[in-house]
């Protein structure tokens, strides 16, 4: 890591001490020099992390910005979704014996942070902490559609893509066509876009403010698909995601 970000840091870790701190006192609790702490403070202040106090044209102290608030309900956030969402996860897993996942955006990644097997003895296995690009998979797919057109725009002007199987979409075009497809009907399917001979469905999961934080998906074998299983499994994970929005407070539906 930056040594310039491990003393910012530093900094911040001072006002657990003090809610308001002067250049002086940052420099003495940081044991740092006064022109580097006024460096580091200065760049925090511009990044919306610290606020200046001015008392007087000599009085002039600093304290930590509420952005550092709103950052700590996101953590918060993460933490309350993924305790609520279990039980449901739990029980989707029963009903279908299939790879339940709940998966969250960090970055232009998708991120799998909570898993429960099948116990199949053909079963795709999922490690907790992978990542996959937001191209290829139904869960990383919904995350992509879910994002704001800004934020999506911005993703694809700066977009690689690679074959990740044969059936990796592979394209831009063919990525805005799916992305249309999958916010028409709220949800996404893949087959064998990420991982080899898997079928996987995802469903968004929505806080109380309606925004998605992460996706419920079920990934079966190729060779346990049928239209038949589909719309259980739709059925059976679009009931699963609205109980998880209706313990996180969202009332839109």
């Amino acid at each position: 890591m930056s040594q310039s970000v491990l003393k910012a840091i530093k900094i911040l870790d001072c006002f657990t001490t003090k809610p308001e701190l002067s250049l002086i006192e940052l420099a003495e609790l940081a044991n740092m020099p006064k022109t580097t702490v006024f460096r580091l403070v200065s760049s925090l202040e511009e990044g919306g992390l610290v606020v200046k106090v001015k008392k007087t044209s000599h009085d002039v102290k600093y304290c930590m910005a509420l952005k550092l608030l709103e950052l700590g309900n996101h953590v918060s956030d993460q933490l309350e979704y993924r305790k609520v969402a279990l039980p449901h996860m739990k029980k989707l897993n029963e009903e279908l014996n299939e790879l339940v996942h709940m998966v969250v955006l960090e970055g232009n990644e998708a991120v799998y942070v909570e898993k429960i097997d099948s116990t199949k003895p053909v079963r795709l296995v999922v490690r907790v902490g992978r990542r996959s690009p937001l191209y290829a998979g139904s869960a990383p797919k919904l995350l992509l559609a879910n994002m704001d057109d800004s934020s999506l725009e911005e993703y694809l002007i700066n977009l690689e893509m690679e074959k990740i199987t044969e059936n990796t979409i592979d394209n831009i075009n063919d990525l805005k066509k799916e992305i249309k497809k999958i916010r028409k009907r709220g949800y996404s399917f893949s087959r064998a876009e990420h991982f080899k001979d898997t079928i996987g469905l995802s469903f968004p999961i929505y806080n109380y403010s309606g925004r998605t934080v992460a996706t419920l998906g079920v990934s079966i074998p190729l060779t346990d698909y049928s239209k038949e299983r589909e719309k259980k499994i739709l059925e059976k994970t679009r009931n699963a995601a609205q109980n998880i929005w209706r313990d996180l407070g969202y009332k839109g539906f």
